[in-house]
């Protein structure tokens, strides 16, 4: 009898991109896809769940063959693979945004900012002193700070030169957690989003696109932006390599993302 054949317990896999379904080089492995294949041939849906807004994740969507929805943008999008196009995509308020980052860097002295436009195609703004992580995904500099405001937004992220990564989320969501959510997504990546706006919200969404619900789910991730995730799934699933706020609320602890953890977690699922 096949592992596909045997019966699997949830309806919906959602897995976070980054630290979780890639691996440190950015590939996804053969028995990962496999688990997965088999996971959907036994009935359930597969949907990525990402903080990468749609450009910088429908070329892995599309080396994956995957033709599904997808969440992208930290939940801002629901973005369907197989047809290319966006269903939903929710903005943040630049206004508000302005005000936000006026208010954080009176606490903090001068932050780096870069930022996602909104749409299939927006551009990654990247600003002066801001350290972009090595790799094929594509940004544009900018000096002109009017640049940043010129076109609608799907989030803003923050650097500053002397805190890490979630001394400066927590100072961010201290200082203006009323007027934005601020989360930390990896490292050296903390976001400014609207207020509201997690990947729970765009995950509940694209299921109820499915007529799938959070009972039926299982998720899989490693940083605290998953969290809300993990809240909304019937069990979340955290990386070995997960962030220990990740692990402090996830129901169960698998293999790095680079030791196939996702593939370990569904294989004992599909073995029964």
């Amino acid at each position: 009898m096949s592992t596909a054949s045997r019966p699997f317990p949830y309806k919906l896999v959602a897995t976070d991109l980054d630290g979780t379904l890639l691996r440190s080089d950015d590939t996804v492995s053969a028995r990962t896809r496999e688990a997965l294949a088999a996971a959907t041939a036994a009935g359930a849906a597969h949907i990525v769940v990402t903080g990468r807004a749609v450009p910088w994740t429908r070329h892995i969507l599309d080396d994956l063959g995957y033709e599904g929805l997808a969440v992208c943008g930290q939940g801002a999008q629901v973005y369907h693979a197989g047809e290319h196009r966006l269903l939903t995509s929710v903005t943040l308020d630049r206004q508000l945004a302005g005000l936000a980052l006026a208010k954080i860097e009176a606490e903090t002295g001068p932050l780096a900012i870069a930022a996602s436009r909104d749409g299939l195609d927006g551009e990654v703004l990247v600003g002066t002193g801001y350290r972009v992580q090595e790799g094929p995904l594509p940004y544009v500099a900018f000096e002109d700070p009017s640049e940043l405001w010129s076109a609608p937004l799907n989030k803003i992220y923050i650097q500053h030169p002397d805190l890490d990564d979630d001394e400066l989320a927590r100072v961010a969501r201290q200082t203006v957690g009323s007027l934005v959510d601020v989360v930390m997504a990896g490292r050296g990546v903390v976001e400014i989003l609207p207020l509201g706006l997690s990947k729970a919200t765009g995950l509940s969404l694209a299921a109820r696109r499915l007529k799938l619900r959070a009972a039926d789910t299982i998720a899989f991730g490693d940083m605290p932006n998953d969290i809300p995730m993990f809240g909304w799934a019937a069990h979340g699933v955290a990386m070995a390599n997960a962030h220990d706020e990740l692990k402090a609320v996830a129901h169960e602890i698998t293999a790095s993302n680079d030791h196939d953890g996702i593939a370990v977690v569904l294989e004992q699922l599909l073995s029964g």
